[in-house]
């Protein structure tokens, strides 16, 4: 199984925009969805697929961000953002194979890496990536970058 990472449009058959009713038949396209009130998939690969949503303004109630979560070794299952296979190699690889496509910053606040332009961000767990996130474009943005983005012309 192989998911392509496509920011900002979204992770596999799930797309940032989505309602949460589209985002549920993504998520069932790629196995049974996870018990509890959490969106996700949870398939026997160890892959996990979440999905998280807007609450106010344009992006509520629609999907803003996608979190898949690293597979067991050797399940098969590629995740991969162009040529960089993200959890398939050690995390400076990762990050040396995505710094061939975009800028990549260290992030210390969440132990890991972020492509500020692709809002791809990844989180560190002994050396790989333990898990990466898709988001729509403002979803790290302070209340007044939010505002500021609100205007028009912006």
């Amino acid at each position: 199984m192989e998911i392509v990472l496509d920011p900002p449009h979204g992770a596999g058959p799930v797309r940032l925009g989505m309602t949460a009713g589209e985002a549920r038949a993504a998520l069932a396209s790629l196995g049974p969805l996870a018990p509890g009130g959490e969106l996700a998939v949870d398939l026997p690969t160890g892959l996990r697929i979440s999905v998280g949503f807007g609450v106010a303004g344009p992006t509520a109630q629609r999907v803003n961000a996608i979190e898949l979560f690293r597979p067991d070794e050797d399940a098969g299952v590629v995740v991969r953002f162009r040529d960089v296979a993200v959890f398939g190699e050690s995390a400076e690889r990762v990050v040396a194979g995505l710094r061939r496509h975009t800028r990549v910053d260290e992030d210390d606040e969440a132990c890991g890496f972020v492509a500020p332009e692709l809002l791809l961000a990844l989180s560190l767990d002994d050396e790989r990536f333990a898990s990466v996130l898709v988001a729509r474009p403002g979803y790290y943005d302070t209340p007044a970058q939010a505002a500021a983005r609100d205007e028009p012309g912006y």
